[in-house]
């Protein structure tokens, strides 16, 4: 009489270390991402040609050629939401959104960033927080944001969800 011997394997593989495993996006990679994207509004501000300056900021950084991007922009009324990547670029230099006076043409002279959280969920993350416009003047607008990345083929970060909007005033 033959024994039949039966084996199972159990393998528990808990959040945390499923996380760890494909957790590719690293803080240090969204706050590098950050510090791009306020360098391309000043840029674009001071650049000779600000349309060619922020199409560029939009290819670069933003994750139109990965499919669907979410944005709203903080001076945005009639028309809330930027749906295309024209659109975005007339919110950032004027252009085809008749309300669009060019936000990054103001100049500024510098963008920082106060993030409130960042999390990672493996091929994505997501930023909120405070960012602060210096004006020539010297003064700084504080916005709130929040951002979604995701990566590219060539693992660089590129926004796909673009939330701001003035603080509340009571």
């Amino acid at each position: 009489m033959k024994k039949l011997i039966l084996s199972t394997s159990i393998i528990v593989l808990t959040a945390a270390s499923a996380n760890a495993e494909c957790a590719n996006i690293t803080k240090d990679e969204v706050i590098a991402a950050q510090t791009k994207w306020g360098t391309g509004i000043v840029e674009i501000g001071k650049s000779d040609n600000p349309s060619v300056r922020a199409q560029k900021h939009l290819d670069d950084l933003y994750a139109y050629d990965l499919g669907e991007v979410l944005f709203k922009p903080t001076k945005a009324a009639d028309d809330q939401f930027r749906g295309t990547e024209e659109e975005a670029l007339s919110y950032f230099v004027t252009g085809i959104v008749p309300e669009d006076k060019g936000f990054a043409l103001a100049p500024y002279t510098k963008v920082r960033f106060e993030n409130e959280g960042i999390t990672i969920d493996c091929d994505s993350a997501l930023a909120m927080g405070n960012y602060y416009f210096t004006t020539t003047e010297g003064n700084e607008i504080k916005v709130e944001y929040s951002f979604g990345y995701i990566e590219d083929k060539d693992g660089n970060l590129k926004i796909n969800l673009h939330h701001s909007s003035l603080p509340y005033k009571n």
